[in-house]
């Protein structure tokens, strides 16, 4: 590793996040100047139609990718694969898990495992300020997940997820779904581009570990219950199909 080469690289996805994006900057900041490593935060604008690229670009220290708007999916690919650290981790623009967070899943890195993600279930986890009917469909939408594409894998869905670089460019590299194909999208688009990202890191090898996390609900949260359902089950569906019809060997 060169002296320039950053240690971690954190990749935060955006969205019309211009209310939210700069207290989240100032925490991450905050956190990573206080350690003893070379970092890099980069920020992929998803086509915002807000300030939020602007304000982005004004924190010190800040890389800002703006790309077309493609969705989450599409905006985390971009991020990783810009990524110039040894680890990557990806966390939403609203911090709904603490930034310090990451050091829990490093110590899982270092143990071996390839790609460690957050998980806001098991012993450990902590759900704040989430309305019972989101934690019912996100189990629903677990169970649904298990059976068509990653048994065992209990919170696939949750943002905060590690893995060194040379994995992330790796898998992003191999994704159908969001790659550089992507469709234009309108409005917000919560995807479930995770379920290819680990049912890829499973397919090729890569130990996968979940990490219990403490995780905050957003109030200002983009979820929209109808419409990301069925985006999210037909991403679950054409990751089956796709391994079905041989597009990832």
């Amino acid at each position: 590793m060169s002296n320039e080469t950053p240690f971690l690289s954190v990749v935060i996805p955006a969205y019309n996040e211009a209310s939210r994006l700069p207290a989240t900057l100032a925490q991450v900041m905050e956190y990573l100047q206080a350690q003893n490593y070379r970092s890099e935060v980069i920020v992929v604008d998803d086509g915002s139609s807000d300030a939020t690229a602007n304000l982005a670009e004004q924190v010190a220290g800040v890389r800002v990718l703006r790309r077309d708007h493609r969705g989450k999916g599409f905006a985390v690919r971009a991020g990783a694969l810009a990524a110039r650290g040894m680890y990557v981790l990806l966390c939403d623009a609203d911090l709904a898990v603490p930034i310090s967070e990451w050091e829990k899943l490093y110590a899982q890195l270092r143990v071996g495992h390839d790609v460690v993600i957050g998980s806001r279930e098991g012993l450990g986890a902590s759900r704040e300020g989430e309305p019972w009917y989101r934690h019912v469909m996100g189990r629903v939408f677990n169970r649904i997940i298990q059976s068509v594409a990653l048994k065992g894998i209990n919170d696939t869905q949750c943002g905060f997820k590690a893995m060194s670089r040379p994995v992330a460019h790796d898998l992003f590299r191999r994704v159908r779904i969001y790659g550089d194909n992507a469709p234009i999208v309108q409005g917000a688009a919560v995807t479930a581009y995770d379920v290819e990202l680990l049912f890829l890191a499973r397919r090729y090898g890569y130990r996968i570990c979940e990490v219990p996390v403490q995780w905050q609900y957003g109030t200002e949260t983009k979820v929209n219950i109808v419409r990301d359902s069925l985006r999210n089950l037909r991403d679950v569906l054409t990751v089956r199909m796709n391994d079905l019809r041989g597009r990832y060997h």
